[in-house]
């Protein structure tokens, strides 16, 4: 797989979370590792930041939680919107985290 072609499997895969639920960084690039041979959750950060305006990057968040620096405002705000399970330092990883083989069709 070529960068580029990785970097649209990544917002590819993004583009399919469903509402209320994220997946990690690191749970982006270890979906993805087998067909790519990437497993990069700084990679995943790094294309999110430069490309991921287009897809529902609020949805992306890391491995604790956490929301997109320099979005946490934004980022909590859509989540809410989409009644994804909040803490205070972010997602409630144990109740909204979400992987491809949950399967999801909008």
């Amino acid at each position: 797989m070529t960068p580029d072609e990785y970097v649209e499997a990544v917002l590819d895969l993004v583009e399919r979370i469903p509402p209320g639920r994220v997946m990690s960084y690191g749970a982006v690039a270890d979906a993805l590792a087998e067909r790519s041979g990437r497993a990069s959750a700084r990679l995943v950060g790094s294309i999110m930041a430069r490309y991921g305006g287009a897809v529902p990057w609020h949805r992306v968040v890391n491995s604790a939680g956490r929301l997109p620096p320099g979005h946490e405002v934004e980022a909590r705000t859509r989540l809410r919107a989409e009644a994804c399970p909040l803490r205070a330092s972010g997602v409630d990883m144990a109740a909204a985290a979400w992987s491809p083989e949950q399967g999801y069709d909008p």
